[in-house]
């Protein structure tokens, strides 16, 4: 849409019905071929490929846990792989923008300028300036926010979660991973005594509740859960149900 964009703005600075008009659209223009903003639309598009796929799947309404988790890695180590060996080809990128529309590309050993006053100047280069103030921060700001909210803790709840779930047929049900769900994140909501008998009970679940003709179409926890009390297997098997 960038040519698209550039001809729209070039026109409305030229024939924009009043003088306010026109100066919004010659700022907009003048500020769309700046390399700062072509530098950061580049720069977002690599990171937006990175994501995109997490993205879709946690958007999902049926959403497949152990996948989403699998991504959360991948993309841990695909941003990762974009900080350390991604500048120059991003560079290299920025560059052929440039060039392909004849654009005034800066001198990356200058002086950066901080602003649009010649009088603002940081000690550093403009290299130096668009791969760590603005790559390296962006990147390392991505990273610190999937670390935080899918943290080593976090990922492996979620993973454990998913044996719990009757997709197809109840294939993920794992009794030791169950109890370890248990001992793990949920140990005050259990006695000891409850957490010995745990397996023993869900020996039976898995014969009775994972192999039941009514309960082997369910797909979601939420069914689950609702149809072991319509179908009174939540008294059977009290410690599953909770």
């Amino acid at each position: 849409m960038y040519n698209a964009t550039s001809t729209v703005l070039e026109n409305l600075k030229n024939t924009a019905f009043n003088y306010s008009q026109r100066g919004d659209a010659h700022s907009a223009y003048n500020r769309l071929r700046s390399f700062e903003f072509i530098f950061i639309f580049h720069m977002m598009k690599e990171g937006l490929r990175v994501t995109d796929n997490l993205c879709q799947a946690l958007q999902r309404c049926s959403q497949d846990i152990l996948n989403a988790m699998s991504l959360v890695l991948t993309m841990k180590d695909l941003i990762q792989k974009l900080r350390d060996g991604g500048w120059n080809e991003l560079l290299k990128n920025v560059i052929s923008f440039f060039e392909t529309w004849e654009l005034d590309f800066l001198d990356m050993n200058a002086q950066y300028i901080l602003g649009r006053s010649h009088n603002k100047k940081e000690d550093v280069i403009v290299e130096h300036h668009y791969r760590v103030n603005l790559f390296f921060a962006t990147i390392n700001t991505q990273l610190q926010e999937l670390k935080s909210r899918f943290n080593e803790h976090v990922v492996e709840l979620l993973t454990l979660t998913t044996t719990l779930n009757p997709k197809e047929f109840f294939k993920l049900f794992d009794i030791d991973k169950i109890s370890i769900l248990v001992n793990k994140f949920y140990p005050e909501d259990f006695s000891q005594q409850e957490k010995e008998s745990l397996p023993y009970e869900l020996e039976h679940y898995e014969l009775d509740v994972c192999k039941h003709p009514d309960l082997i179409i369910i797909l979601t926890l939420y069914e689950l859960c609702r149809s072991l009390v319509e179908s009174g297997k939540s008294v059977m098997y009290p410690l599953a149900d909770r």
